[in-house]
């Protein structure tokens, strides 16, 4: 089968250009002829709150070949991107959607393309985090240009049919990442990333920081975690300002938060994993997270507030701990819970591993092209 993707790839950094690389190598892998439609810019410079929207290096597990085509800001580049597209004539054209910034591209192309071949949108937010009032209208506009949708989430596919409530969709949990490389010894993970000797539990907070991650929240709740041994680290990028972050860590006891304000490369991400004893996600709103499905790799149990997926994917799943709200002495809470009963968490990492069996990128992709059997 021919199967088009159109989505940011290497060398765009971030979970969608790695989804959308690990996507492609499995289809591949599979013996479809896959092609992938990269962007040549996706978000304008002034737009873009990081510091690059650039992976800094290349890693084994970017091994995706893709055409830099679409400019998300120039209409002359969504007719060359239909017409590379049409002159591939796939089968299927699986275009990833996270927000609405890029529905005049994506409609376009969709709109001439749904004679051509199926068309997909396979939807990381169907509404962004931090919604604006033109999201709605927007991302409709682009949902009724497709043919299908691929959801990970009850929470997404929720907001998908509250705006085309005649969707035909797949519903599948995110599979689990297993491009960053093996699990490495805990001790010696700590000594190469500068982990105090005297640290005890290790929390992780991994990934971009945005205010809805809710990092402040869980930077609340230390004052009371430190005075129990806990130490925790922050990796990740700050999109936005960092001082009222900081001005917290200023606060606690040194050396009890590690703050690594940047953006993480691959290579890292094995040590970040295997040093810590749980990831913590303290979040203020959420559909699923690309985060947690690492954390599964590395059989780290979860501690999550109870917003969007959480509450499914996690607490009913008995991989983590979901907190009864998102306050700092909820999280407080939910943390304590997980390492003071030494069984459950001995459970919750046998849970993780039942996980880890079923939610195959084989299995993902078998979805996939049954769902399209179906439309």
């Amino acid at each position: 089968m021919k199967i088009a993707i159109l989505s940011p790839f290497h060398p765009y950094r971030g979970g969608i250009a790695q989804f959308s690389d690990t996507l492609y190598a499995e289809l591949q892998k599979e013996g479809h002829e896959v092609r992938a439609f990269n962007f040549t810019r996706l978000y304008p410079d002034f737009l873009f709150p990081g510091k690059s929207q650039y992976a800094e290096e290349r890693t084994t597990a970017d091994t995706v070949d893709n055409i830099r085509i679409l400019d998300s800001c120039n209409p002359a580049s969504y007719f060359r991107t239909t017409a590379a597209i049409r002159d591939f004539a796939p089968d299927i054209l699986i275009i990833s959607y996270w927000m609405s910034f890029f529905v005049p591209a994506y409609a376009h192309i969709a709109n001439r393309m749904k004679k051509r071949c199926t068309v997909i949108a396979l939807i990381h937010n169907a509404i962004p985090h931090e919604p604006r009032p033109f999201d709605r209208p927007l991302a409709k506009l682009f949902f009724h240009q497709c043919d299908g949708f691929i959801v990970m989430s009850d929470y997404v596919r929720n907001d998908l049919l509250r705006l085309r409530p005649d969707a035909k969709y797949l519903l599948h949990p995110h599979p689990l990442y297993d491009r960053f490389g093996k699990q490495a010894d805990k001790e010696q993970a700590r000594k190469l990333i500068d982990i105090p000797e005297t640290a005890g539990h290790l929390l992780l907070f991994f990934g971009l920081i945005r205010d809805y991650k809710g990092l402040d929240l869980l930077l609340d709740a230390m004052p009371q975690l430190e005075k129990k041994g806990f130490h925790l680290l922050v990796a990740g990028e700050c999109y936005g300002d960092e001082k009222k972050y900081l001005q917290k860590i200023d606060t606690l006891k040194p050396g009890s938060v590690i703050f690594s304000n940047r953006y993480i490369p691959d290579k890292e991400v094995p040590l970040l994993f295997s040093a810590a004893d749980a990831l913590v996600l303290p979040y203020r709103s959420a559909t699923q997270s690309g985060v947690a499905s690492i954390a599964y790799q590395y059989n780290l149990p979860i501690v999550a507030t109870p917003v969007g997926e959480f509450p499914e994917a996690i607490g009913q799943k008995g991989t983590g701990v979901i907190t009864k709200g998102n306050t700092p002495k909820d999280i407080t809470e939910g943390i304590l819970h997980l390492f003071e009963n030494k069984e459950y968490y001995q459970q919750c990492l046998q849970h993780i591993e039942k996980e880890k069996q079923t939610l195959s990128w084989k299995h993902f992709t078998s979805e996939i092209l049954r769902f399209t059997e179906t439309i």
